[in-house]
């Protein structure tokens, strides 16, 4: 196994892997103002800072926007350090210089436990895994938008480009005004001093070029004018007034576009196909036969004049598929495959295990009081709002893409594979996304895109999947089951708990798809099969937490929050469980379990004081509470349920608390909040992905309904004040919602409801 695959797959990194490598210098992750040349009128004072001649800051934005508000908060952060408004901070597309890499999203791969993780208490192994995967990420160079780390990774490279271009400025014109630095004064991108002189960036720039910076510092909290203050999106005006262009909004001169079909069985192949009937039809150029590309099986597609032209001709295909050779696929056989192998491991101990800690075997045995569960999750789509897209042309040995992509140097690498091209001679434009949740961190769309433009002669191609193609060959959320046991001693003290989960892994289907280059021959434990099950923040004396990795057939990939999406239901619901199998107040229960947790304890009582938990609900409502952190980011919440005349669950409202360090941008967390709300209750109450003879039944929203307006509840954000680093907000704040919601649901109704989804359960 390759050495950077055994790192980027999670398992533990060895010390002896750091000898021979220098610490990486701070300043080498500015970027040469070589490697980002500037328009007219602009000078590049590094990779990041580009100084127009009107003061404006131009921003290399090396992240994807996809509804999120990256592209606010990261301009956010160059507006502080160099002391701009906001609206004086321009965006433009990041190249491919390793310093835009990702770095803290493959340190989410590190499987340690919470317990090493603990900001201000991180052991001795975890801070040198922590220093060498930062580093090797920061060589590879990766670009990624996910693991909830945009602002994370910001946090201090661009920062620090940011800070290093104002040291340039005002060393400048110090020298110019021969007076000291420290005597000058910056305000809204003017520097000036209190003498007399004044003068704007942009009168200073093509010196600051040539100049060193002397010495640069951050500007501290207490000076922050930027940071943390409410600031209206970057994205807003654009994507109200129609200028915003998504990948589906790509239009180029001779543009043609394409319809993919793929077999309507996942797993099979393509064995006959008569084509007379769809050439036939108007506005109609030809049919191609895609193989196997990125990870999305072999597929046709049709080149039309318009969509709807293709579209419209690929109902005409006469096409004949073959099976997959080990036979169609079955959701309910998977699930009892997994809930088989589940207890299996607990009965024998199999799987590969997270965490130990105390002789749980032992403990479980002496206990005065068990209790058993078995919990089950779905497959899931990602059912984005914009369906998967690619706009695509290549031309005199070089390649152009456009395309909403969470991963633009994976998919210049796909393009530039499919094309046998040089990766320099690939060039990818990023759109806006129209929702990415993990699906775009594919390139199964790009590829497909560059092969169809092979064919046009020279001419753009829009090539555009169906809702229904979206939804039937998706990377779908792995199904999984875990059996959880815990035992109570003869003082009613919880004192063991195990965790025996089954499910395929995850990320080396992913790596495989998206980077061959590093994927090995042997799958490495995939941590992500167990983040939020095996590192519980509770003070248990005796754990034991194994995972049994499993290969159904069915394509799977990364959805918001990933393993957290379904191990906080598992976990939070087993905690709610055993609170009342102890007779102690849900709330109460989990702080005396956190004596060791201070940050979490915080969140928790932050919760619970902001729901009004202890006082009565409103008549005919109950409360259910859950506690889970992922990607950093603690997170607490309430949950308010009632059921409606036709027995249906209705939530009413959902009160949130977190710890996720400097809030640098208000607004955009709460909206991260409730875009995460609302998606883990579509989830929660019906999101499932059923495969019947190898095919998705679920083919469109009317068969995999999302959260209307109407059925939204009122959400509450609440913030614990935290002068630590930013940490992740995309993803945090979905794994609590389904538990909370099941055990609000218990309080309500005295049905433990141990599977997902909750609604079909309930009614």
């Amino acid at each position: 196994m390759k050495r950077r695959s055994l790192l980027l797959s999670g398992t533990a990194v060895g010390g002896a892997l750091l000898v021979g490598w220098s610490v990486l210098p701070p300043r080498s992750r500015l970027g040469h103002a070589a490697s980002w040349p500037p328009a007219k009128d602009e000078v590049a004072l590094n990779g990041w800072i580009k100084i127009a001649g009107d003061g404006a800051v131009v921003l290399a934005m090396n992240r994807s926007e996809m509804g999120q508000g990256v592209h606010t908060a990261l301009a956010m952060l160059a507006a502080e350090e160099l002391d701009v408004p906001l609206e004086r901070v321009r965006l433009q597309q990041a190249g491919h210089d390793a310093i835009f890499g990702s770095a803290e999203s493959f340190v989410g791969f590190l499987p340690f436990h919470a317990d090493d993780r603990e900001p201000g208490q991180e052991s001795l192994t975890f801070r040198g895994a922590r220093w060498m995967t930062l580093k090797l990420a920061r060589e590879l160079g990766i670009n990624i938008t996910g693991g909830s780390a945009s602002v994370a990774d910001a946090w201090g490279p661009l920062r620090l480009a940011a800070a290093t271009a104002r040291a340039r400025l005002l060393g400048v014109a110090s020298l110019r005004w021969k007076l000291p630095v420290a005597e000058l004064e910056v305000r809204d991108g003017v520097v000036s001093h209190a003498s007399g002189p004044r003068t704007h960036y942009g009168e200073l720039a093509e010196q600051a070029a040539l100049s060193p910076p002397g010495d640069v510092t951050l500007r501290p909290a207490s000076a922050w004018r930027v940071i943390g203050r409410p600031a209206q999106r970057i994205d807003l005006a654009p994507k109200s007034d129609g200028r915003a262009v998504f990948g589906l909004d790509v239009r180029l001169p001779g543009l043609v576009y394409a319809d993919v079909l793929h077999a309507p069985m996942i797993g099979g192949s393509l064995a006959t196909v008569d084509v007379d009937a769809a050439l036939k039809r108007p506005g109609v150029e030809r049919v191609v036969r895609l193989p196997p590309l990125g990870g999305a099986p072999a597929a046709i597609a049709v080149i039309g004049r318009s969509t709807w032209h293709a579209r419209d001709a690929a109902r005409q295909l006469q096409v004949q598929w073959r099976e997959p050779p080990s036979g169609p696929l079955d959701s309910k056989r998977i699930e009892a495959a997994l809930e088989a192998a589940a207890r299996d491991a607990a009965e024998h101990d199999k799987g590969f295990g997270f965490h130990s800690r105390g002789d749980s075997a032992a403990a479980l045995a002496a206990a005065s009081q068990r209790v058993e569960a078995l919990y089950r999750a779905p497959y899931l789509a990602h059912a984005t709002m914009e369906p998967m897209n690619c706009t695509a042309l290549v031309r005199d040995g070089r390649v152009e893409v456009w395309a909403p992509t969470q991963v633009p140097g994976l998919a210049r690498d796909a393009a530039a594979r499919v094309a046998g091209v040089d990766p320099n001679a690939v060039t990818v434009n990023v759109t806006y996304l129209g929702g990415g949740f993990g699906r775009r961190l594919e390139v199964d769309f790009v590829a497909q895109a560059v092969r169809v433009a092979q064919e046009t002669a020279g001419r753009p191609v829009q090539l555009c999947w169906s809702r229904e193609e979206d939804f039937m060959h998706d990377f779908y959320r792995p199904a999984g089951v875990a059996l959880l046991r815990a035992g109570f001693d003869a003082g009613g003290h919880l004192s063991v708990i195990e965790a025996r989960s089954a499910g395929d892994a995850l990320e080396p289907r992913w790596m495989a798809r998206a980077m061959p280059a590093l994927s090995g021959p042997v799958d490495a434990p995939d941590k992500t099969t167990v983040e939020g099950l095996y590192d519980l923040p509770y003070a248990v004396p005796n754990q034991r937490i194994a995972h049994v990795a499993t290969r159904s057939g069915v394509p799977i990939g990364n959805w918001r929050s990933v393993g957290h999406s379904h191990n906080a239901f598992f976990a939070e619901s087993f905690i709610d469980e055993l609170a009342h199998a102890a007779k102690v107040d849900p709330v109460k229960f989990r702080l005396d379990l956190l004596p060791q947790r201070p940050r979490h304890a915080a969140v928790l009582t932050l919760a619970a004081q902001k729901a009004g938990w202890g006082q009565p609900p409103p008549a005919g409502r109950a409360r259910g509470v859950a506690l889970h952190e992922s990607f950093g980011t603690i997170v607490a919440q309430v949950v308010e349920v009632s059921l409606g005349p036709d027995k249906r669950p209705r939530v009413h409202r959902v009160v949130c608390a977190l710890d996720c360090g400097v809030v640098v941008h208000p607004q955009g967390v709460a909206q991260q909040v409730e875009s995460s709300v609302i998606f883990g209750l579509s989830a929660a109450l019906w999101g499932r992905i059923d495969i019947d003879g190898g095919v998705v039944r679920q083919k469109n929203f009317p068969d995999y309904p999302l959260l209307t307006l109407a059925q939204t509840p009122l959400i509450e954000t609440h913030t614990v004040a935290s002068d630590g680093p930013p940490t992740g907000m995309g993803e945090p704040a979905l794994p609590p919602v389904a538990p909370a919601l099941a055990n609000a649901l218990f309080a309500l109704t005295g049905r433990r409801l141990r599977e997902l989804p909750l609604a079909p359960l309930v009614a």
